[in-house]
């Protein structure tokens, strides 16, 4: 884990937790008390322009990347009148450097093992396992999940051992 991601989850801290947050700003990271952060958060770059809103929600294995930023797409209403809006990031997503994840309305959810492409700017809900791209986000593809690249692999490399296996049989007889 990295120390920026150690100290994201240290941010909660009842006596630490000030002298974290501006530990935090040094690296350019704002990521308020009230953000919910699930286990097993990655962080790359060390996360030098990352920005969550304090009504943000990650889950477990989420990938975030520098620079990005998850926030309401209405800044100018007071805070206290858009408490219901918030962004929901499910388990396993990956959010690319530079991608802008932005809430007009109630809740933006962010599927399970979804993949937010680089400067990408999403201001609407995302199903699981898809591929979103371009200003603004549209979907561009869909994401394999994980245990079917798994036995992709393993099958790709059966074929090598057998091919391997039958040019060397050829080659001696």
């Amino acid at each position: 884990m990295s120390l920026v991601a150690k100290l994201i989850y240290a941010r909660r801290h009842p006596l630490l937790g000030r002298a974290v947050q501006e530990l935090l700003a040094l690296y350019g990271v704002e990521v308020p008390a009230a953000a919910e952060i699930g286990p097993g958060l990655v962080v790359f770059h060390r996360g030098f322009g990352l920005v969550l809103h304090p009504y943000t929600t990650l889950g477990a294995d989420v990938v975030l990347y520098n620079n990005v930023t998850i926030g309401r797409a209405d800044p100018w209403v007071p805070q206290e009148l858009s408490r219901m809006e918030r962004v929901v990031v499910e388990d396993g997503a990956v959010l690319c450097s530079g991608a802008r994840v932005v809430c007009k309305t109630g809740v933006l959810t962010v599927g399970r093992g979804t993949i937010v492409g680089a400067n990408a700017v999403l201001t609407r809900s995302t199903g699981p396992n898809e591929i979103w791209a371009g200003v603004p986000a549209r979907r561009v593809g869909f994401r394999q999940p994980l245990d079917e690249l798994v036995g992709q692999a393993q099958d790709s490399a059966r074929s090598t051992e057998r091919a391997s296996s039958v040019a060397a049989a050829s080659e001696s007889g």
